[in-house]
């Protein structure tokens, strides 16, 4: 994939996840002016670089090319919304699936359902509306919506274990840690 093929490829993807992030702010705004509250903590977002799509591919064994991307990545673009509680994560997700012009192309929780390791997330891919000159075409923004502890030890346990390393030598004190933490946040929420 050319430099240039990589720019014409993902401009409709970042006009997806500009789509979806003012999608966000707005019900967040309007959230606060109805509850005097706000569930996002704050977000961040990204596309994926060219060399990562590649590696992507590659690892999965399929074609370097814009079509594989296409076809077989979910998370070209990407969003992460850091809500302060488990709620808010599901109130913002509850909020997101009522827009009938979007679609749930793949859903995951792994809050309800932590994966092995401990890692607790909400994950869930949309199809977002993109319009052309020549028409609409749906495109995918993943996006993990996750606690500020969740979003901590996800980071730590990325740095650490994640990156590089075949084998994690501090695997079961993570898992320990997820426990801990999701313990101080469910304590932490009964002040609500």
């Amino acid at each position: 994939m050319t430099e240039e093929e990589y720019l014409c490829f993902v401009q409709p993807y970042e006009d997806a996840l500009k789509n979806i992030l003012v999608r966000v702010d707005v019900l967040n705004q309007d959230y606060r002016r109805k509850y005097q509250n706000y569930p996002i903590h704050h977000i961040q977002h990204r596309l994926k670089q060219k060399e990562s799509i590649e590696k992507k591919l590659q690892i999965n064994g399929y074609e370097i090319s814009t079509d594989s991307s296409r076809d077989y990545l979910t998370d070209i673009a990407g969003i992460r919304i850091i809500c302060y509680f488990v709620r808010d994560i599901y109130a913002v997700v509850s909020l997101l699936k009522k827009q009938n012009d979007i679609v749930i192309i793949k859903e995951s929780d792994y809050i309800r359902e932590p994966k092995a390791n401990g890692y607790r997330s909400y994950h869930i891919v949309f199809g977002v509306p993109v319009y052309h000159t020549d028409g609409m075409e749906y495109y995918p923004v993943e996006i993990q919506l996750r606690t500020m502890s969740m979003d901590l030890w996800a980071s730590m346990e990325h740095r650490i274990c994640y990156k590089g390393k075949k084998e994690c030598e501090a695997e079961d004190a993570f898992k320990d840690y997820a426990s801990d933490l999701k313990a101080m946040e469910e304590e932490m929420e009964e002040f609500l």
